[in-house]
């Protein structure tokens, strides 16, 4: 004879309980969701409309304002919209790389689509680190709360000691980079003589999109390839290298290591092109890809004197657009 199943009014609690707590729980999720997403539109937005001012504006808001925004985007060049996905995991990534979807033009069905993938990734994560850890979790919070205001004293000099950190770290970082610099009245005064110096533009591709311009004679260059680059120019030549970093950093950094590697003479840009720009010099066009643009037969043909890769006229380049799209380049999905 089989048992009959019995149910103490404990037990009932406990069944109604966990019936009550998983669709509580998705609702926290879903508020969760809803709220990241919302938050992160009006970066989005602001990314749109105001373009490389809004990644300015939040890069001076990080504690790695000096490289921020040059790894986002090289994130985003690599992934494309895909990087929202997993960027509320990586720090400093989640901070930027909102506005530059939007400043990318990626679509805004995709943006929410991939944005509140992420996010909802991020929430589960966070709950489900919560669920599993809940005693130990409550044990923190009666701790916290009976140290009253110490808990605040605590936090605050947690906090303070990782500020001072990365201040030291960045410190650290301004104190291996190149020191001289040169201004670019000085640089336009070497461009009108000769030998003409070489000129490196080492922003990224995805910075070359958003900034379609460039100091003309300029070789697009990444400092990540410098062993290349070392060893296939003339080291008693004069360089001038510059970025879209603040401070110069990454161009600093270059010019630094080529100096040690035997180069006589290579300097970073003051203020890089938004310098050159705000002086008045002429700037050469470059194409929505980032690449060199011509308008007229004469551009091509001086372009194509000063500089060792392929010119596109504007015309080539408008019909080129379709099969950079249709060969899978990462910012497909943009407007």
């Amino acid at each position: 004879m089989s048992a009959i199943p019995y149910l103490s009014p404990n037990d009932l609690d406990d069944l109604q309980m966990r019936d009550s707590f998983w669709p509580a729980l998705l609702g926290v999720l879903c508020v969760a969701v809803a709220g990241g997403v919302l938050g992160d539109l009006v970066w989005f937005q602001g990314g749109r409309k105001y373009g490389d001012k809004t990644l300015k504006t939040i890069c001076k808001l990080s504690l790695s304002r000096d490289t921020c925004v040059k790894k986002t985007e090289r994130f985003f060049g690599r992934w494309g919209v895909r990087i929202l996905l997993v960027a509320k995991f990586i720090p400093g990534l989640s901070l930027v790389s909102v506005p530059l979807a939007g400043a990318m033009g990626v679509k805004l069905r995709s943006f929410i689509a991939h944005d509140g993938g992420g996010v909802a990734l991020w929430g589960a994560v966070g709950l489900t680190v919560g669920v599993i850890f809940a005693a130990q979790l409550e044990m923190v919070f009666a701790m916290i709360s009976q140290l009253g205001r110490q808990a605040v004293v605590v936090l605050a000099v947690l906090l303070a000691i990782y500020v001072t950190y990365r201040w030291w770290r960045r410190r650290a970082l301004m104190a291996t980079l190149e020191k001289a610099r040169i201004s670019v009245d000085e640089l336009y005064a070497l461009m009108n003589d000769e030998p003409l110096p070489v000129i490196f533009d080492i922003r990224s591709p995805e910075k070359r999109m958003l900034d379609p311009a460039a100091i003309p004679g300029s070789l697009f260059a990444d400092e990540r390839d410098l062993a290349k680059i070392i060893e296939n120019y003339d080291k008693s030549r004069k360089v001038v290298i510059y970025c879209s970093c603040p401070n110069e950093v990454s161009a600093a950094w270059m010019a630094k290591t080529m100096r040690n590697a035997g180069f006589r003479d290579v300097v970073p840009l003051t203020g890089g092109l938004d310098a050159w720009r705000l002086a008045g010099f002429d700037v050469a066009t470059l194409t929505e890809f980032g690449e060199l643009a011509a308008t007229t037969p004469e551009e091509v043909a001086e372009m194509a004197a000063m500089c060792p890769w392929p010119v596109k006229s504007a015309a080539v380049s408008s019909a080129g657009s379709a099969s950079l799209h249709e060969a899978g380049y990462p910012h497909g999905d943009r407007a």
